[in-house]
Order: C-alpha cells, then sequence, then structure tokens
C-alpha cells in the first residue's frame, strides 16, 4: 500500500510523476529480434506482409503518483453454512471409517487378550480398535467434565453480575 505524502496535491502539475516510458511518434528503424527488416511481419505470423507499426498494441496509462492502483474487487468471502459442515463431516467419518476396515481386514491374526482377570483370543484389528475407541471414551468423558465445569462458573458469574447490576439501581 502506498501513502499520500503530506500536504501533496494529486490534481497539481508540479506535483505529477514523469512519463516513465514517453511514447514516440518514431517507429524504430532496422531490424528487431524476430522481426525482419522494412517494417513488414514475417510470413508465418498471422499478420503477415502487415507493417509493423500497423499493429495496434494498446497501452496503458502510468498512474499519477499519489492515487492508488487499481484494485479488482474482491471475491466475496465463502459462507460456511451448517449443510457443508455436516458434508465435510460425514465425508471425513467415511474416510475413517474406510481406513478403519482396511486396517481390522488386515490385522486378522487372533492374539491373547487379559483384562481384569478375563482372558480371550481376538482379531489384533478387534483389540487394537477397541482399545482406541476406550481411550477416545476417557477423553470424552474428561472434556465433558471440562464443559461443565465452565458452564458452571459463567452461570455462577452471570447470577453474581445479574445480583450486583439490580443493587446498583
Amino acid at each position: 500500500m502506498t501513502q499520500t505524502p503530506h500536504g501533496f496535491d494529486p490534481q497539481d502539475p508540479r506535483n505529477a510523476a514523469p512519463a516513465q516510458y514517453p511514447v514516440t511518434s518514431e517507429a524504430p528503424s532496422g531490424s528487431v529480434e524476430g522481426y525482419p527488416a522494412g517494417g513488414t511481419a514475417d510470413s508465418t505470423d498471422p499478420g503477415a506482409g502487415a507493417p509493423v507499426d500497423a499493429i495496434a498494441v494498446p497501452r496503458e496509462e502510468a498512474p499519477r503518483a499519489g492515487t492508488p492502483a487499481p484494485t479488482a474487487a474482491a471475491p466475496e468471502p465463502r459462507r460456511v453454512t451448517r449443510a457443508g459442515m455436516v458434508w465435510t463431516a460425514v465425508a471425513s467419518a467415511l474416510v475413517v471409517l474406510i481406513l478403519l476396515i482396511v486396517f481390522i481386514l488386515q490385522n486378522q491374526v487372533y492374539v491373547q487378550v487379559k483384562f481384569f482377570g478375563l482372558e480371550g483370543s481376538v482379531p489384533l484389528g478387534v483389540a487394537l480398535f477397541i482399545a482406541a475407541v476406550g481411550g477416545g471414551v476417557l477423553v470424552a468423558i474428561a472434556g465433558a467434565a471440562r464443559i461443565i465445569q465452565l458452564r458452571l462458573a459463567t452461570h455462577r458469574q452471570r447470577i453474581r453480575l445479574a445480583g450486583q447490576a439490580t443493587r446498583s439501581r
């Protein structure tokens, strides 16, 4: 982003920026790389036979000093919708489930499992899946306890603020 100097008036001709590339009416003479001398284009060129100076080349006017450069309109930001969030969650869950199915199918070797005096044989993939689900349940319980704790603290604070507001009236 450019800043305008203090006391700068873009309408004042004394503050006008010099032309960066002055345009002259004279065409360059001689051969230019890729073009033959004499001002005509090559026969492989779509404008074959046309003089080089007859080809119209659009020129943009250089922005004046102190005026902001024109910018394209910013695209409208995408809105996040509930349907979009649900679709993303469902697609992510399907990918995870497919990976879990592949993992369980590839780990079908039976292993001996002992838990609090209970013994049994289960496929390795199933045993690891049950262990992962158990860990997730423990994390969910800890998270729920913290959420309940924060809600109670917020509720107590609202009651305290409401009591102070009624006393101050």
